[in-house]
């Protein structure tokens, strides 16, 4: 009887153990691809202008900005190198930097974060809300329905295809 208890206590504790260690990747991975609002501003400038140094990010961030804005705009430029979403050319005597994410990518990465939080995983109310509360154009009603469509065609010639092998 005593045998039995300690493998279920133990089996317990490495469910326990492998479910912390779960949880904490999970989050540390989450929590490593949050972007602030600075930080996204940042992007966007290079996703509109491409390639640019630390000086041409500050003048088009900061246009009356001095030494403390460039501080600024490195800083930013290191936190997101360290995540992963942007990338520094060293070749040159002055670092250019570009982004590593599209900006698809991250809507996407913090649309389902939205969704997560609020919608425990769904899109369909985001999309439900949005669509009843704006008013869409023929031109985003009909992007919509192609979208929607898109998964269900794709299934379909996957289908198609494996018939004919």
């Amino acid at each position: 009887m005593k045998a039995r208890r300690r493998i279920l206590a133990k089996s317990t504790c490495n469910i326990r153990q492998n479910y912390l260690e779960y949880r904490r990747d999970y989050f540390m991975a989450r929590q490593a691809q949050d972007v602030t609002d600075s930080e996204l501003g940042l992007l966007q400038v290079l996703w509109d202008r491409g390639r640019c140094s630390t000086r041409q990010l500050t003048e088009v961030l900061y246009p009356s900005g001095g030494t403390p804005q460039y501080a600024t705009v490195q800083k930013l430029l290191e936190r997101l190198e360290e995540k992963g979403l942007v990338t520094r050319d060293r070749s040159l005597f002055v670092h250019t930097f570009v982004a590593a994410a599209d900006r698809d990518e991250l809507i996407s990465r913090r649309l389902w974060a939205l969704a997560d939080k609020l919608c425990s995983g769904s899109l369909a109310p985001i999309v439900s809300n949005l669509v009843r509360h704006q008013s869409l154009t023929e031109k985003e009603r009909n992007a919509l329905r192609d979208l929607i469509d898109a998964p269900a065609q794709l299934r379909q010639e996957k289908t198609r295809r494996s018939r004919k092998r």
